[in-house]
């Protein structure tokens, strides 16, 4: 073999994957095999980098990406209103309408949201760093709201996003350094409520019901630690769920509705969580 032969040889060896180290090959590392492995670093990056940062305990917020602040909810009613003038017999048109109005109607609970963040992280500047500290999945809406009150609060916040077929990037007042992404949905749900001391949810969609659904029924079965579960806006929650008509059935128990609350303001609903964890201020 010439030296020209041999160099030729070595790269082809080098730079096959094989030669890879194993942990840096993310050909193999996504391989079908290796899904428990993934699933087992999904939990613990995490967890270890809480453990780090002092991170002991959280009030987790949920609620919907398109629950918008005030400014953004009246751009929609101005664009609705033009397509309306623009075309009074368009059913689209008029469906947008009035979308853009039950839009503008829940801005409110982005700035509720926004103060109850607020309040909450006040409490945990002042008397117990490193607990109580704000958690949401990292996107818009409701998720902004409660991370943008942290950080105007001068705060921490944390969030877990996840990865989707369309494009997602982390809402901009997440603390650097506590937003952790994930591709696997059970084990983010996981980390929402390993540390959690509350569970506040917002007004939301198909993502808030399926968080919600998943502690009340961890906490139905006794899977999880007792926590307050707070519903904010019984006008809302009660238009889209009838717990009652569950327990008049028969398929939950009379004593599964006092798993949950309901509040309406922001400092009711801290009131609720203070209460709960014996918290004085």
């Amino acid at each position: 073999m010439s030296d020209q032969e041999e160099q030729q040889r070595l790269k082809e060896i080098m730079e096959h994957p094989s030669y890879t180290l194993a942990y840096l090959d993310q050909e193999f590392v996504r391989r079908e095999e290796l899904r428990p492995r993934r699933l087992e670093m999904e939990l613990l990056k995490p967890e270890m980098m809480l453990e780090d940062a002092g991170i002991k305990s959280t009030v987790v917020a949920f609620g919907g990406t398109q629950v918008a602040p005030r400014e953004e909810g009246e751009r929609l009613m101005t664009e609705a209103k033009a397509a309306i003038e623009k075309d009074p017999d368009s059913q689209k048109a008029k469906r947008q309408l009035i979308r853009a109005e039950r839009v503008l109607y829940k801005s409110r609970y982005y700035e509720e949201c926004r103060e109850f963040a607020k309040l909450v992280t006040n409490y945990n500047k002042q008397f117990r760093d490193g607990e109580f500290i704000i958690k949401t999945g990292g996107g818009p809406g409701i998720m902004e709201a409660a991370n943008r009150g942290a950080y105007e609060a001068g705060g921490k916040s944390l969030a877990l996003n996840i990865t989707l077929p369309f494009e997602q990037t982390p809402n901009s007042y997440i603390t650097p350094g506590l937003c952790f992404q994930f591709n696997y949905f059970a084990i983010r749900k996981m980390h929402f409520l390993l540390r959690a001391k509350a569970l506040v949810c917002f007004p939301g969609g198909f993502g808030t019901l399926d968080e919600l659904f998943t502690t009340l029924t961890l906490r139905q079965t006794g899977r999880m630690q007792e926590i307050p579960i707070i519903l904010y806006s019984k006008e809302y929650w009660e238009s889209i769920l009838n717990f009652q008509y569950l327990a008049d059935e028969g398929v939950i128990s009379d004593s599964h509705l006092e798993l949950f609350q309901y509040t309406e303001t922001p400092e009711e609903t801290w009131q609720v969580i203070k209460d709960f964890h014996g918290v004085e201020e």
